[in-house]
């Protein structure tokens, strides 16, 4: 190989090396913005779960059948705490209902909280993964 093939062949490399290198691990948190979770839809249903944190801590989240207001503490070394309020009521099914219940017992119990791109995952005794919604 030429010298300047040898040389291509490293400068591409290098390039591939760089772009897969995974994403800054100090990615700020994206208050104020919607996060999706990443799950299949519920059948019989569109509706998504979502989650958004204000800067001041003010928490909405929409779970598959009702909505919750709550209250975050967002840390930058990686930590979190979500305090949720009361349940506005909703007809729901009773499937649906211990989905939410289990979805909320596990954002309550998220200690940690980590950011590669458009994913935020949560971490405690279940791993959340949700999705910036960037449209």
């Amino acid at each position: 190989m030429s010298r300047y093939g040898r040389r291509f062949a490293c400068t591409c490399a290098l390039l591939l090396a760089v772009l897969s290198w995974p994403a800054d691990a100090n990615e700020p948190f994206p208050f104020g913005s919607e996060l999706m979770l990443d799950a299949a839809p519920m059948h019989g249903t569109k509706r998504m779960p979502m989650l958004e944190i204000d800067d001041n801590g003010a928490t909405s989240i929409d779970l598959w059948c009702t909505s919750v207001q709550a209250q975050a503490t967002v840390g930058g070394d990686g930590t979190i705490t979500i305090v949720p309020g009361v349940t506005q009521p909703a007809q729901c099914t009773p499937e649906r209902e211990s989905v939410d219940q289990d979805l909320i017992a596990a954002l309550t119990q998220a200690t940690n909280w980590r950011r590669n791109g458009d994913i935020v995952e949560l971490t405690g005794a279940t791993t959340l993964r949700f999705r910036l919604m960037t449209n």
